[in-house]
């Protein structure tokens, strides 16, 4: 359909230009041109002789102009039908490719791509169909990696409640209250890792309620590293802020939830008896914290990587003591949510980390 109506559309445009054009030369022909004609025959007047031949020279030459338009026109439609035919082909052949393949790209064939060597607005069209798809196929993988990623997940914590509930029926295990606290404690693993994904999912789809005010980025920080130092000093590791003044825009709380995700981060990955450097301060046009361990640091392919959903630096540490896996993931959709960013810096394995947050100044 597409094909046919382009022919049709782009003969007529032809056909029309041909019409104008046409007319235009006969209007100038038939019209001035016997006038002219005319006048220029003119010495003839007055010799009886000379005036018929003058008119029938001139009935000659209209007749001879007419013949020459006719097939000037004969001539134009044709080239005008075989070039539209071809022009539309040449332009019908890669869209209609461009929409075999929407199609399918449609029906679940993300890997779907078009070749990019048409004209330049085709190639445009093509490339920026290539991008969808790359992005729609990318979107999938993710989707169906987090689909797993959190039946793993519940598998866990699902299956020790069972089994415990399993033992408390049949009597093979005591109500005990050390019982009670681990059945408690799996079910806020699951309460928790919900929680998590609820939050990760409204970020990312910018559906989360954001309260964006100016504020104090140096006191936000110093307020979570207090709520930190109890949890720090009884491992010997000193949490060091260095607040300097840097006003930013955002929401307050979220920000706090973010410092709390990267600061616990920290923590977890830091060895006892080392330090913690929390540092604010203004960037350019942006305001920035900065949180530093002194840990097992990053390779270079895993700065990024850490902040995808249940990414984990050590796979052998267990969920119990590294956390639900998508904190830092969390950390990266709010300060995008809030016009901001959120990037890890490391110079390599065994050389610590520094996670750094930047939100618009005001």
């Amino acid at each position: 359909m597409l094909p046919r109506s382009l022919r049709v559309r782009l003969l007529f445009a032809f056909l029309v230009v041909v019409a104008a054009s046409l007319g235009t030369v006969g209007v100038a022909v038939l019209l001035v041109g016997p006038g002219y004609f005319a006048d220029a025959m003119g010495h003839l007047a007055g010799d009886p002789i000379g005036e018929e031949m003058s008119l029938v020279t001139q009935a000659a030459f209209t007749h001879a102009m007419r013949q020459a338009l006719l097939a000037a026109t004969v001539i134009a439609v044709l080239t005008a039908t075989i070039v539209s035919l071809a022009v539309a082909a040449r332009i019908a052949r890669p869209i209609s490719t461009l929409a075999a393949a929407a199609r399918r790209l449609a029906g679940g064939s993300y890997a779907e791509r078009v070749p990019v060597d048409d004209p330049r607005e085709l190639r445009e069209l093509a490339a920026s169909f290539n991008d969808m798809a790359g992005s729609l196929e990318a979107t999938e993988r993710r989707r169906l990696q987090l689909v797993g990623d959190v039946a793993h997940e519940l598998r866990t914590p699902l299956t020790t409640l069972d089994g415990y509930l399993e033992g408390l029926e049949d009597g093979v295990i005591e109500p005990s209250p050390e019982t009670w606290r681990l059945l408690r404690a799996e079910t806020g693993r699951l309460t928790r890792l919900v929680t998590d994904l609820s939050e990760l999912w409204r970020a990312e789809a910018r559906q989360l309620p954001l309260h964006l005010e100016p504020f104090d980025l140096g006191a936000v920080a110093t307020e979570v590293a207090e709520r930190y130092a109890p949890l720090a000093e009884a491992r010997g590791i000193r949490i060091e802020v260095g607040a300097a003044a840097a006003v930013a825009h955002g929401d307050r709380d979220r920000v706090a939830e973010i410092i709390d995700n990267v600061l616990s981060n920290a923590l977890r990955h830091a060895p006892d008896g080392s330090s913690i450097e929390v540092v604010t301060f203004a960037e350019g046009t942006g305001a920035r914290v900065a949180v530093t361990d002194h840990g097992p640091g990053l390779a270079p392919e895993q700065l990024e990587a850490v902040f995808e959903r249940f990414y984990r630096v050590d796979p052998a540490r267990s969920r119990a003591a590294g956390g639900s896996g998508i904190g830092l993931a969390i950390v990266r959709a709010l300060a995008e949510a809030m016009g901001g960013r959120a990037w890890a810096q490391s110079p390599g394995l065994g050389h610590g980390a520094t996670f750094i947050l930047e939100l618009p100044r005001t």
